[in-house]
């Protein structure tokens, strides 16, 4: 297969996860390629997401490394042999790559938790909050790359509709529900539309509320996407120059056990509706 200019966060993951694979076999590259019948430099390409690898390669490849997790197997083929060219690839060359990464996550995920503490969740968002969001941006972004990334934004919340959408959890700290983003009406509005959608069965709102006791695990905010299979979870968090995607399963481990700690202590969705109502009339 041709060698791809950049890889995608999907393809360097499916890279990544034959690379795993390889080293727990205990096998180098050069080993590897010969096993393929190819050389090393094919090797590196494919564990690097550069180049594509065929559904028989990574059948071949999965049992010359003795991996008999047939799950994860038929998870790696399925994303060898994706094909899905997604409306996020409008934006391709326009807005960084993280944001066209994240939407691809989003549309493979099995389910998708969100913990955040300063701000709404970006599927929750209105436009106006989007814009206010984006419009605060150090430093200042020109005028058609903001509206690129509120439009990119709002088309996000395709994850909501569909004869099966995925399951969707917020727990979002009041800290986020009461700073007033874009003005007392535009976040009434906002959290108009959170009530809204927390209607949906297939979406829960959970409210972390001030008045905790001994509440310290504010470092834990986190976009949490459900893969095929355990082993192909990603966490995805904010960082001064674009998002960064973990996916290591130690780190994937300490990030569950964020997440539950937090829905531990967060207010159940009836009573986290009671105070999106008040809050709302507050404004």
């Amino acid at each position: 297969m041709a060698r791809r200019k950049q890889a995608t966060a999907r393809q360097e993951r499916l890279g990544s996860e034959l690379r795993k694979l390889r080293e727990a076999a205990g096998l180098k590259g050069l080993e590897a390629a010969a096993l393929l019948g190819t050389d090393s430099a094919q090797i590196s390409q494919i564990e690097f997401g550069t180049a594509g690898v065929s559904e028989d390669r990574v059948r071949r490849l999965a049992a010359q490394y003795s991996c008999t997790d047939d799950e994860l197997i038929e998870a790696l083929v399925a994303m060898a042999t994706d094909r899905t060219h997604g409306w996020w690839e409008e934006y391709r060359g326009l807005l960084p790559t993280s944001f066209l990464d994240l939407s691809e996550l989003e549309y493979h995920a099995n389910y998708r938790w969100d913990v955040e503490f300063l701000h709404i969740p970006g599927p929750l968002q209105t436009e106006d909050c989007a814009r206010a969001l984006f419009s605060s941006r150090v430093p200042e972004l020109p005028e058609s790359e903001l509206e690129l990334r509120v439009r990119h934004r709002m088309q996000r919340r395709v994850i909501f509709e569909g004869p099966q959408p995925a399951p969707y959890q917020a727990l979002i700290h009041e800290a986020a529900l009461r700073i007033k983003v874009g003005g007392r009406a535009a976040m009434r509005v906002q959290l108009a539309r959170i009530l809204e959608l927390s209607d949906a069965e297939h979406i829960t709102v959970r409210v972390i509320p001030f008045d905790l006791d001994s509440f310290a695990d504010t470092g834990s905010a986190m976009v949490y996407v459900g893969g095929a299979v355990a082993k192909l979870d990603t966490v995805v968090r904010d960082a001064p120059h674009g998002a960064v995607f973990i996916d290591s399963e130690a780190q994937l481990g300490v990030f569950r056990t964020h997440f539950r700690r937090v829905e531990g202590v967060a207010l159940d969705p009836e009573r986290s509706r009671e105070l999106i109502h008040r809050l709302a009339k507050e404004l």
